[in-house]
């Protein structure tokens, strides 16, 4: 949901900051990796000593570049495989980062090995559920379903419920379980995304295999 309606606002929003950068030279791959940089360095920084909310608003200064480089490539008619491969792998690395982070400070004085464990399997599932629809495109299926929760959704419920919750360091009270919450439900809708591709692909695998099987009888038919 957030892939479908809220990107498609903030590229709007973005268009003409894309159109500057350009007119001033600067690359896609430029902003690929300066926005990458600055999330790790954020994430990694800020968060493994519990300052999740300077945390959050670094990462977040920086997070939309993903955006900004799209537009800027759509807009120089650069659009390509090799900006795609680039763009989807330091979105991994950003990813890896903010939940390295996080369970970073839970594994030190967060003092919480079960958060810990929880925040590692927000990172593996989520790579899990970005390979799952790369292996199955690249084998000629669609993996023709979305599933609960995307890169978007898992980025944002963590980062805000990340932000809201560092502002117990100035006297807010309780607000800190907002993302032990949301770390929870990000790994439970991402295991839940896992298997909703799985079974996709597995139907879709099936159907191809029965096509072919088809089409092959029919050949030898005529």
């Amino acid at each position: 949901m957030l892939n479908k309606y809220a990107r498609a606002f903030f590229t709007r929003v973005f268009t003409p900051l894309a159109a500057f950068l350009l007119r001033m030279g600067v690359s896609p791959d430029a902003v690929t990796l300066v926005g990458t940089a600055g999330v790790v360095a954020g994430a990694l920084v800020f968060f493994p000593r519990g300052s999740f909310f300077w945390g959050t608003l670094v990462i977040t200064a920086f997070v939309f570049s993903d955006l900004v480089d799209g537009n800027m490539a759509r807009q120089a008619g650069r659009s390509g495989p090799w900006g795609a491969f680039l763009d989807s792998t330091l979105d991994r690395v950003a990813d890896s980062a903010i939940f390295g982070g996080i369970a970073m400070w839970y594994a030190g004085k967060g003092d919480n090995l079960l958060l810990c464990a929880v925040t590692l399997f927000c990172l593996a599932s989520g790579q899990v559920v970005s390979y799952t629809k790369a292996r199955a495109e690249s084998l000629g299926l669609k993996c023709a379903v979305n599933g609960v929760v995307e890169r978007a959704e898992r980025l944002v419920g963590t980062l805000v419920a990340a932000g809201l919750a560092g502002l117990h360091q100035f006297g807010v009270p309780g607000i800190e379980w907002l993302l032990p919450i949301a770390l929870w439900a990000v790994a439970v809708g991402s295991l839940i995304t896992v298997f909703q591709r799985v079974l996709t692909v597995r139907r879709e695998a099936a159907e191809l295999t029965a096509l072919n099987a088809a089409r092959a009888a029919e050949g030898e038919a005529q």
